[in-house]
Parts: structure tokens; sequence; C-alpha cells
């Protein structure tokens, strides 16, 4: 088979590969760069051996993933302030089909927060069963475990990520609505109109990774965030252009100066409310957002 051929074979499983590594390691440019390590270890392989290269190609991400996860740990460890997932722009395909909230909370920034709970084992069984609807025998041939362990292993993933059932549904049918009514109170600097859309023990998490600044510890309480947004609007955020954009299978803002993105906040519901704030503002996470939504 010609160089050619094997490429355009390749790219026909591109996007799904991309999903798997984004959701494994909750960073977009890793991601690619996994991506391209599986394209590369595919063109050299002997072709005649692969019977099926859907499956050839999982398997070869995943284990490549489960390597950047053990020193992407150690990284996080000594990383400034609070870690956040570097956001993705949602509705391009770059993440798959998102068709309903169970799928679009698998990619969420609330569920990749939670990924971070578990080991790289953990983490592999539970994504490849929960967003890719792998069963225990074909998990177990990725990851090269026997059956009985990776049942073992995702009944401890989903023990530790713990999500009440139906959670996320009712947040996602509340959530865009909650965003653009916040959009709104920001922009007027309504403080009450803030207060009501926040729950009590609301906690605002900010990522700059030292790149510039932001809180180095979450804020957390419904005072607290009120007077820390109206601080940052007066301090910050004159000037900027808001919008309401997908991001992560579900409505955030988008925060720009002229052509420069500076800023995604994503939003986290809880009983009709606003629970968590997720803003990242580092620079060399919002550099996989901004070219999507440049090629828009």
């Amino acid at each position: 088979m010609s160089p050619v051929s094997s490429a355009d074979e390749f790219e026909a499983h591109r996007a799904r590969l991309f999903g798997l590594a984004y959701r494994l390691l909750g960073s977009a440019t890793e991601a690619e760069d996994a991506v391209q390590d599986a394209y590369l270890r595919f063109s050299g392989a002997e072709r005649s051996r692969i019977e099926h290269p859907g499956a050839w190609l999982a398997k070869a991400t995943t284990n490549l993933c489960l390597t950047r996860l053990t020193s992407a740990r150690a990284r996080r460890e000594r990383y400034v302030g609070p870690w956040l997932p570097e956001p993705v722009v949602s509705g391009d395909d770059a993440l798959g089909p998102l068709e309903s909230a169970e799928r679009g909370e698998q990619v969420s920034m609330a569920m990749l927060v939670l990924l971070e709970r578990l080991t790289p084992a953990e983490r592999a069984v539970y994504v490849l069963r929960e967003a890719f609807a792998y069963g225990h025998r074909e998990i177990a041939a990725v990851l090269g475990l026997g059956e009985a362990n990776c049942r073992q292993l995702y009944r401890r993933a989903a023990a530790r990520i713990a999500v009440p059932e139906g959670r996320f549904e009712v947040a996602a049918r509340a959530r865009e609505s909650l965003v653009t009514s916040f959009l709104t109170a920001a922009r007027e600097g309504d403080l009450t109109g803030l207060e009501k859309l926040l729950a009590a023990d609301v906690t605002w998490w900010g990522d700059g990774g030292g790149k510039v600044s932001a809180a180095r510890r979450p804020i957390v309480g419904r005072d607290k965030v009120v007077r820390f947004l109206v601080g940052g609007s007066q301090r910050f955020a004159a000037g900027l252009d808001l919008t309401v954009v997908e991001v992560n299978g579900a409505s955030a803002l988008t925060a720009w100066a002229g052509d420069t993105l500076v800023g995604i906040v994503a939003f986290e519901v809880r009983d009709g409310l606003i629970a968590h704030l997720r803003c990242v503002v580092n620079p060399d996470k919002l550099d996989f957002a901004r070219r999507q939504l440049a090629r828009r």
C-alpha cells in the first residue's frame, strides 16, 4: 500500500483518535502530538499484519497517552496555581458527535477535572468504556490487561468519580440561559443579578499557569466570587469582547482583546444555579481554541 493511501486511511480515523487522546490527557495540544505519533507508528508498521486499522490505531494512541499521563502528573504537581483542562470548541466534530447530554458531559470541563482523580489505567478504562462504549474484552485487548482486571479498574474509577445520576442532564438544559444571564449581569455590573445566579458555595477556579495574572487559590462563596468578578471586570475586563460559544459540549464565555483570545470561562450548574466557574487564561492553553475559532 502506498504512503498516500496509508495517510488517507489514517485520516479516516484522525478525529476519533483526537477525541480519545483529548479525553485521556485533558490537553488538546498533547492530544494532537499523541495522534501524530500514532500516525508515525502506523505509517512505519508492516501493513499486512494490521487486520483492523481502527482498532490498531486506538490501541497505539491509548498507550501513547498512558506514557504521557505518567509524566503529566509530575508536571501538574509543579503547576503554578490550579490546573484546568485545555478548552476545546465543540460543534465542529473535533470532539466527535455530542448529540446527547451524556455525550456532552464526557468532555465537559467538570468531567475532565474529575478524571484527574484517577490513575492512568483507571482513566483509560473509564474513557474507553463510557465515551467509546468499548466492552471489557475490547478494553483488555487495548491495554494488554486481563478482562477481570479491567472490570475492577472500571468499578474503582466509577466509584472515585461518583457522578450523581441525572446531574449533568439537568445542568445541560439550564446552562445556556444561565450563561446568557450571567453575561448580561456582568456587562451591566448588576451585582444583585449576579448573586441570584450563583450558588451559596460557588467556586471560581482560575488557571493562569504563572503566565498571566490569575487567582492562585480557588475563591469560594457567593460574596467573595461576586467581589472578585466586579473587581476583575474593573481592572482587567474593561474593553474585552465577551461572547457565548459552545466549549466542551456546553455554553461558555470567550473573552477577546481585539483578535487575541485572552480567556474562556466554563460553567458547572447544580440545582439551577452556577456552582463552579472555571476560567482558563493561560495563553498556552488557549491556542487550540483560538485556531478553531479562527477557522470559523
